[in-house]
């Protein structure tokens, strides 16, 4: 696929196997290019990936060493289900090995959180908290 893509498919590949989460997005061809469907209750989680490579590394970022960050965005109906969906991530992500095709893979860490923040600007409780796990990948 390309060497983000492949990243990506790491992290959410170790989430989608975990009993009892519901991730987003859904895998290609599931849904209608929405982060998360229309009308989707908590609980769930949100996944972004970004990737770094050092200056001066190559435009294909193949032969580097690559970081990718998960940010891991937990959804729950309070303050509770919000932490038991942060747990289930962790459960599936911390120390985990994934495997990256063509990568040396390193054990994922997690790097930093961000405090739950709550909304109810739809009329329902919705509590979030993001929660930032980092793999670092070398040429393989």
């Amino acid at each position: 696929m390309g060497i983000v893509q492949d990243h990506a498919d790491a992290y959410l590949g170790l989430l989608r196997a975990t009993a009892n989460l519901t991730v987003y997005p859904l895998p290609d061809g599931q849904d209608a290019g929405r982060r998360v469907p229309a009308g989707v209750l908590p609980p769930y989680v949100v996944v972004d990936v970004a990737i770094e490579t050092l200056a001066g590394s190559s435009l294909d970022g193949l032969s580097d060493r690559v970081v990718a960050r998960a940010f891991c965005h937990c959804v729950g109906q309070n303050d509770i289900a919000c932490r038991a969906v942060a747990q289930l991530v962790r459960a599936a992500l911390l120390n985990a090995r994934p495997v990256v095709p063509g990568r040396a893979v390193g054990l994922i860490r997690h790097d930093a959180n961000r405090p739950p923040t709550s909304d109810e600007s739809s009329g329902k409780l919705v509590v979030e908290q993001t929660d930032i796990y980092r793999l670092e990948t070398y040429p393989g």
